[in-house]
């Protein structure tokens, strides 16, 4: 087999049926019986497969893997994988110094017959990579695109099957084994928006890193992970919040940053239908705002992460250079729920640039459309440019958008963040990032002192504390 070539799905399984030493089980509910039958057919199984279960009924499911509100959820895949795990590695002990065990675990949802849901599904893996070792865990959460049930089952199938080789066969290569669960699939047709890979052979890996890979890899458009550098399942995460999001390069965080926070907050929690205590806070980096010369380098991302961790909120990783389609993508978690935006005034005037939405066929009325629904109302943080201060109402605009402007305020889309430290308005993240570089005293003056903090304990963004300017 050549080493360009992407194997079959049948080539893969038949593979790792031909594996020494690995053996498990397969155990599947809801939707997702599709994975053992792939190794099933390709003969070899006998070596490879102790069993497979594919409790259909939720009483049944309920007696083998205990109860559960919920079936379609990560906390029910890992019932799922103790139970079997458990299960062969007890009842298979004879074998255990030769044997390198395996549980495959899966619990998916897909189309209904009147097509009125979003196909998805919980996969996991749990696998020795020798005898007796403590066992490594991979965990994904998949979206199914396909507009058919048996489309959407063959997309799960060959999903599994490549989640299961790659933790065999490409667990030296991490990012290899990410980017080989889209071998023979597009992702028209299945995405990846959650990655956890965990366990004594995989302590090096940093699963942000895998985050900001899914997106970087064209496998989801976003991905989130919490303040303690956990990565998290979007629709988990927000179900039901009220999200507000500041999105910026963060590099650092400075005082800025924190009062356009803290103001544009206090405006949300006063929004009608806003409860305080379902407002999900996140700040949002892009993958246009983390590249540098054309690349991404790990250090900065995870410099930035770790100053936004410090701050106690979730935070997000997106391909959306364009607010509306950010926007667009929190609707489908939200139910209905508020979403804020907050943004400086000069984002805010890329808005209303017509050439910003030169791509979409309905322009800028279509952006308007997805961008302002219902439930979206934008905080809109003043600029102080040439010593006066500008906010919506008294920047310049081209004339033919001024009507649209109005429309939004006339709706209660937009309002402008009036209790603003005005001081803090000269203070620029590029010039404090150079300070911190060059050594210079002062910096700390800048940012929080919680980031300040963060900043030398880490010695992020080339922080050096032997340098003395």
């Amino acid at each position: 087999m050549s080493s360009d070539r992407v194997p079959s799905t049948r080539e893969k399984a038949l593979n790792f049926n031909l594996e020494k030493n690995v053996y498990g089980s397969f155990g599947e509910i809801g939707a997702g019986q599709e994975v053992a039958n792939h190794f099933y057919r390709v003969g070899g199984a006998s070596g490879t497969i102790a069993f497979s279960l594919s409790a259909y009924d939720m009483k049944l499911s309920d007696f083998i893997y205990g109860e559960s509100e919920r079936y379609v959820c990560e906390p029910r895949l890992i019932q799922m994988m103790n139970f079997e795990f458990k299960l062969t590695t007890r009842k298979l002990d004879h074998r255990a110094d030769k044997t390198r065990f395996f549980t495959f675990s899966n619990t998916v949802e897909v189309l209904n017959y009147n097509k009125t849901n979003q196909g998805h599904g919980w996969m996991g893996v749990r696998f020795q990579l020798s005898p007796r070792a403590k066992p490594n865990e991979c965990v994904i959460h998949v979206k199914l695109h396909d507009n058919d049930q048996k489309l959407q089952s063959n997309a799960l199938g060959i999903m599994g099957v490549n989640l299961l080789y790659g933790c065999y066969f490409h667990n030296h290569d991490p990012k290899l084994l990410l980017k080989s669960l889209m071998d023979n699939l597009s992702r028209n047709r299945i995405e990846v928006d959650m990655f956890r890979l965990s366990g004594p052979d995989f302590q090096h890996i940093d699963n942000r890193l895998m985050a900001l890979r899914l997106v970087k890899y064209g496998m989801t458009d976003a991905a989130l992970f919490g303040s303690k550098g956990d990565v998290l399942q979007p629709s988990e995460a927000l179900y039901r919040k009220h999200p507000l999001l500041l999105r910026g390069r963060f590099r650092p965080v400075t005082h800025v940053n924190i009062d356009m926070l803290n103001s544009g907050l206090e405006l949300f929690i006063k929004e009608e239908g806003v409860e305080k205590s379902k407002v999900k806070v996140l700040f949002e980096l892009t993958l246009k705002d983390l590249s540098f010369d054309g690349t991404i380098r790990d250090k900065d991302f995870l410099d930035r992460v770790d100053i936004l961790c410090s701050l106690g909120h979730t935070v997000m990783i997106s391909n959306y250079v364009k607010y509306y389609k950010v926007v667009e993508y929190l609707s489908q978690f939200t139910k209905g729920r508020k979403i804020g935006v907050i943004l400086g005034v000069s984002n805010l005037l890329n808005v209303f640039d017509e050439n910003y939405y030169d791509t979409l066929p309905g322009g800028i009325f279509e952006a308007f459309g997805k961008g302002f629904g219902t439930n979206v109302k934008l905080f809109v943080y003043p600029a102080m440019i040439r010593n006066k201060l500008v906010d919506s109402k008294t920047m310049t605009i081209a004339p033919n958008m001024e009507g649209m402007l109005t429309y939004l305020w006339d709706n209660n889309k937009l309002a402008d963040i009036k209790n603003v430290r005005t001081e803090l308005l000269t203070i620029f993240s590029d010039k404090v990032l150079n300070m911190i570089r060059k050594g210079e005293d002062g910096w700390e003056e800048f940012v929080p002192d919680k980031v300040a903090a963060t900043i030398k304990r880490l010695e992020l963004f080339d922080y050096n504390p032997h340098v003395v300017n």
